[in-house]
Order: structure tokens, then C-alpha cells, then sequence
């Protein structure tokens, strides 16, 4: 599975597993902890990070939406998607 960020230990990446999720989104590991974050709304959509980490990850999705979403276009055509800037480098 493709990663497409990487930030304060934290690795963003994404794929598609058909039925598992509705709408566009995100998968986050950290410390052997794993999420799925919703690209639209940010929300986790299952999986737990720590408090800090989820918020972090919402903050950084929220500025990264348009490439997160072109990212999910990406993968949905069977197509690589693009490294996006952390929010180290924010």
C-alpha cells in the first residue's frame, strides 16, 4: 500500500478496499496504532490513535483535502498517487 506522507512518526497511506469504507479516505500508523480518517469530514472511521496523534492528522488533512482527494482519484483508476508535504513541513 502506497504512503503517501510521513510526519512526527506518523505515516499517512492509502488504498482502496472495496466495501470497507464509504466515501474517500485515508488510512494514518503510528506507534503500531492504526486509523482510517475520512477525506471529507476527517472523522475516524475506524481503527484508535492517541488523542494528540488524531487531532494532529485532522489538522493536516484539512489543509491537504484537494490532494488528498486527488490522491483517492488516483487509486481508484489504478494509478499511483502523489507524496503530499507533512505537517513537519507545514
Amino acid at each position: 500500500m502506497p504512503s503517501i506522507a510521513d510526519f512526527f512518526g506518523i505515516t499517512i497511506y492509502m488504498y482502496y478496499a472495496h466495501g470497507k469504507h464509504k466515501g474517500p479516505y485515508f488510512h494514518a500508523r503510528y506507534q503500531g496504532g492504526d486509523a482510517s480518517f475520512s477525506i471529507d469530514t476527517g472523522e475516524i472511521l475506524a481503527g484508535h490513535l492517541p488523542t494528540k496523534v488524531t487531532k494532529l492528522i485532522q489538522e493536516w488533512a484539512q489543509r491537504h483535502r484537494a490532494e488528498l482527494s486527488d490522491n483517492w482519484s488516483k487509486i481508484l483508476k489504478n494509478e499511483i498517487p502523489k507524496y503530499i508535504q507533512g505537517a513537519d513541513n507545514d
